[in-house]
């Protein structure tokens, strides 16, 4: 899911790993609003830039995985150790991102990639700019920019989102597989 959410969204992986739930979310979980960022182990509203304090359309597809992620969880971050602390960055890199990179062929990267990746399909699929900027936590790019007022327009925005799409395909289930025991007490993946 982390992976999905960070290719379908123009978050910065802090961010991302900052998410809770309960405080985070609007609509049902159609847009993320972004307010801290995980830093180590701690959350902080301590944002890149004033611009970082957004609130981003995701596709009604994604929201439908994370809502199916999270499950009957009502509170805590989205993705946690068994600690309840954020995920480690450095971990994601180098256990998860670059295995995967590996095996595809891929030129090594961090977890910016999926910004690259969705700022790339945006433009592709002829997203306004001001919109972008806005998804990516971008500053203003004119003075014309003062005078439009996209924020406020989230029936408009969702419209878009929908029109864009996601840009790969979603797999069919996010439901992680959950260790069973077994009557020997050995550790079996669930089905």
């Amino acid at each position: 899911m982390l992976s999905i959410l960070c290719g379908a969204t123009e978050m910065r992986i802090g961010e991302m790993l900052g998410l809770e739930i309960d405080k985070h979310f609007a609509d049902d979980f159609t847009t993320i609003l972004v307010r801290q960022q995980a830093k180590g182990t701690k959350l902080t509203s301590d944002v890149k830039t004033k611009n970082a304090v957004r609130d981003i359309d995701i596709h009604p597809d994604v929201a439908r995985q994370l809502r199916e992620f999270i499950g009957d969880r009502s509170s805590g971050l989205v993705f946690v150790t068994r600690k309840g602390t954020p995920l480690n960055r450095s971990n994601i890199r180098n256990r998860i991102l670059y295995p995967i990179l590996k095996v595809l062929g891929a030129e090594k990267g961090g977890p910016h990639i999926f910004r690259r990746f969705r700022a790339t399909w945006l433009r592709k699929q002829k997203c306004p700019e001001d919109l972008i900027r806005l998804w990516l936590g971008h500053g203003r790019a004119s003075v014309t920019d003062l005078y439009v007022n996209i924020d406020n327009e989230k029936t408009w925005r969702r419209k878009e989102v929908e029109r864009i799409g996601v840009g790969f395909t979603l797999p069919t289930s996010v439901v992680p597989n959950v260790p069973k025991r077994s009557r020997n007490n050995i550790v079996e993946i669930a089905a």
